[in-house]
């Protein structure tokens, strides 16, 4: 049946309801979002009735006094700064770094370090400096060690160039001691903290822009323009980034026509998130258009494709699933059944959509996830399951996100069985094309309570004697 413009059939109106009762059906039946209202629990930072409120966060200052004799301002500062407050003082930079956490990596296990809000840094007076040593040295080693506390230096009076110089290396702040009093040097010391909390704010929003920047550009190479001229085609497909997406995950996916007729098409999924997988999924994707247009399909294909995941990946577990389906050209009239070859990597495999309820495609024949075993043994191989389609045929192909969401409030997923429950459900309701695939997944995600934890790729392909369409 035609569909029109919006993708919904011209009975849909009136089967409109269909989709929604089943998915109360589903709800009823275990598979779907529990219906109940859960109490909300209390926040773990909100004390219970009765119980006495926690005291405030403590405000640590880590003092690092210059040699000579202890300063009367720094006697006063633990009253200024009010209750809850710890100050450490200690003679020189080499003693408060034994204070201050290590680098990660380079700590003693097991050993716990005090988490310090702001070191103040006596740096004397200029006259007291060796020759060609600027004074900033200890600064320098402080921001190194510390890169996230605020640092606020104390200089002499003849020392305001140095003071200005030190804010120039990286210190919040610089004060002349004998024009500094104890209100002023505590309230100095809590604005500083509160630049520096200001200063790391801006730092990880640049660096989340930049992230996102790098993930847009990965992402148009995960999901490329499907070359797929003259094919007589409609094409489909959606990627809906996962829960946890600031991350960019793996999932990629392409479809070719060669100069045979034959059209290429497959989907895959890097295990893992982050750029490192994103750019592996980048690679595969590229390398698999290329072998497809060098002439390579099959067993040969796919064991050239782990020999690039292997030389690509960062680790021996990372590994990749991938199905890829070869249409044979149509009949030259367009009618009877067409001819494809199936090829599952350790991936789920595509539904056939008719007009009645969806069907599984076999996987008695798949083979192991590219990477998980060498090439070389028997088990790493990849046989072709021959299929025949029948005219006006659609297939859909799909990651694991779109199957590995939760139903309700329990630990039970949707599965591929579910998938077909409710892939039927909406096209008995009249949907299809983009519409059916926008609303499927809408509906997993309601099952599964929000976003779904995992990225998920869907491509719904379908022959069609106009020329190709794009969904």
């Amino acid at each position: 049946m035609p569909a029109t413009g919006d993708g919904r059939a011209p009975d849909a109106t009136a089967s409109a309801g269909a989709a929604e009762r089943s998915r109360s059906n589903r709800a009823h039946n275990g598979r779907g979002r529990a219906t109940a209202t859960a109490p909300i629990p209390h926040p773990r930072a909100t004390p219970a009735a009765g119980e006495p409120a926690r005291a405030a966060a403590e405000f640590r200052v880590l003092v690092i006094e210059n040699d000579g004799p202890e300063h009367q301002l720094f006697e006063s500062l633990t009253a200024e700064l009010g209750e809850h407050t710890e100050l450490h003082r200690v003679d020189g930079v080499r003693e408060a770094i034994a204070l201050l956490p290590p680098t990660p990596g380079t700590g003693r296990r097991g050993h716990r370090y005090v988490d310090f809000q702001c070191v103040l840094l006596d740096l004397g007076a200029p006259g007291e400096l060796p020759p060609g040593n600027d004074g900033l040295d200890g600064l320098r080693e402080l921001l190194q060690r510390a890169p996230h506390t605020a640092v606020v230096v104390l200089t002499d009076a003849a020392g305001a160039e140095l003071g200005a110089a030190a804010v120039a290396a990286g210190a919040q702040d610089f004060l002349v001691r004998q024009d500094t009093g104890g209100p002023l040097l505590a309230r100095a010391l809590r604005y500083a903290v509160e630049r520096k909390r200001a200063d790391e704010s801006q730092r990880r929003l640049v660096e989340a822009e930049i992230r996102g920047q790098e993930n847009a550009r990965l992402q148009r190479h995960l999901l490329p323009t499907p070359l797929l001229d003259g094919a007589g085609l409609a094409f489909t497909r959606r990627y809906r980034p996962g829960r946890r997406r600031a991350l960019l995950g793996g999932d990629f996916y392409d479809a070719v026509r060669t100069g045979d007729g034959r059209v290429h098409v497959v989907i895959g999924d890097v295990c893992g998130h982050g750029p490192d997988e994103a750019a592996l999924g980048v690679a595969l994707r590229i390398a698999w258009r290329t072998l497809v247009f060098a002439g390579l399909t099959g067993q040969q294909l796919l064991t050239t494709l782990q020999h690039v995941l292997e030389h690509e990946r960062r680790s021996d577990e990372i590994f990749a699933t991938l199905c890829m389906v070869v249409l044979d050209p149509p009949a030259e009239n367009g009618t009877g059944p067409e001819s494809a070859q199936l090829y599952l990597a350790g991936h789920p495999a595509p539904l056939l959509l008719g007009p009645d309820a969806p069907v599984l495609l076999p996987s008695e024949q798949a083979g192991p996830a590219l990477g998980l075993l060498p090439c070389d043994t028997t088990h790493s191989s990849w046989p072709a399951q021959r299929l025949e389609l029948a005219p006006g045929w659609r297939l859909l192909l799909y990651t694991d996100g779109l199957v590995e969401g939760k139903v309700g409030a329990g630990s039970p997923r949707l599965g591929q069985e579910g998938l077909i429950e409710l892939i039927a459900d909406h096209q008995a309701a009249g949907l299809s094309r983009g519409r059916l695939v926008d609303s499927a997944i809408a509906e997993v995600e309601e099952l599964n309570g929000g976003a779904l934890t995992d990225d998920v790729a869907v491509l719904l392909l379908e022959r069609n004697p106009v020329p190709v369409v794009m969904g």
